[in-house]
């Protein structure tokens, strides 16, 4: 729920703290957000835009791939390394999901940590409708990654970073000195199987060289883990997996379709992600 993070909130125009007024977060000075009736709030920036991010076939399928359970290691072994992050003593903050899609992970993350509440934060309206429901102790908001976040200085002992965007100064403002971020990455021979035959975007061979950039002038290497796995998947599995990625921006639909109608059904696609642990940087 929205009210559980509203404190850890700012205004996206002025920077104020954000307080519940009705049906609408308010700042000091005036402005309002209304929240939407499926339980998430816009807070864009000014300029920002208004709609974006994933859209509803890619969010419906991306619901549906990870109802089948396939990246449910995935989520367990984020959870882990947030309990093992999450403080002891001291007043905690809040666990932050940027680029938090339909909140699959962040709801793992919150079920293993019993006292946290959590924020999903998103561009896709369609993504929010399903954050905003992903767990009762969870809020949904809506901004742009790329902007600076609506959430105030030091409010996370946790942020989480799965498969999306990252802008390593603003993870580092809204961590707490002691907090950890833990990111997500596709490791070298993630869905080989069906890269070249659907023509899905690969890995890139500097995605670990890239990270680094992005993030090492601001965050401090605590530790890094390869997770693998073979998934067994039908065809409706792997058009889903196809819809819910970059490659459904430019992918033609039937063809597609009769890609993977060409493929073995079930097939076996190899799962490797990459979780990566980081202080932030005093």
């Amino acid at each position: 729920m929205l009210d559980d993070v509203a404190g850890w909130l700012r205004c996206p125009h002025c920077g104020a703290a954000l307080a519940f007024a009705g049906a609408a977060l308010r700042c000091g000075a005036g402005h309002s957000f209304d929240v939407a009736r499926q339980g998430y709030v816009s807070l864009l920036q000014p300029g920002a835009r208004g709609s974006g991010g994933d859209t509803a076939a890619m969010v419906r399928a991306r619901r549906e791939f990870l109802a089948t359970g396939q990246y449910a290691e995935v989520a367990a072994a984020l959870a882990g390394a947030a309990a093992v992050a999450w403080p002891r003593s001291g007043p905690p903050g809040c666990v932050i999901d940027v680029g938090a899609g339909t909140g699959y992970y962040l709801a793992a993350v919150l079920d293993r940590l019993p006292a946290a509440a959590g924020l999903a934060l998103d561009l896709s309206r369609y993504a929010l409708r399903q954050a905003a429901r992903a767990h009762p102790r969870a809020g949904a908001v809506g901004c742009d990654a790329w902007r600076p976040l609506p959430v105030r200085d030091a409010a996370a002992s946790v942020v989480l970073n799965v498969f999306a965007p990252r802008d390593g100064a603003e993870m580092r403002r809204i961590l707490l000195l002691d907090g950890r971020l833990l990111v997500v990455t596709p490791a070298e021979g993630h869905l080989k199987e069906l890269t070249g035959p659907l023509g899905l975007l690969g890995v890139d061979e500097r995605k670990r060289e890239r990270l680094g950039d992005k993030l090492g002038p601001h965050f401090d290497l605590v530790s890094e883990r390869e997770h693998l796995g073979v998934m067994t998947l039908g065809h409706r599995d792997v058009a889903a997996l196809a819809t819910m990625g970059p490659t459904a921006w430019h992918a033609d639909q039937q063809e597609m379709a009769a890609r993977i109608a060409c493929l073995p059904d079930p097939v076996r696609v190899t799962r490797a992600v990459r979780l990566t642990v980081l202080r932030p940087r005093p």
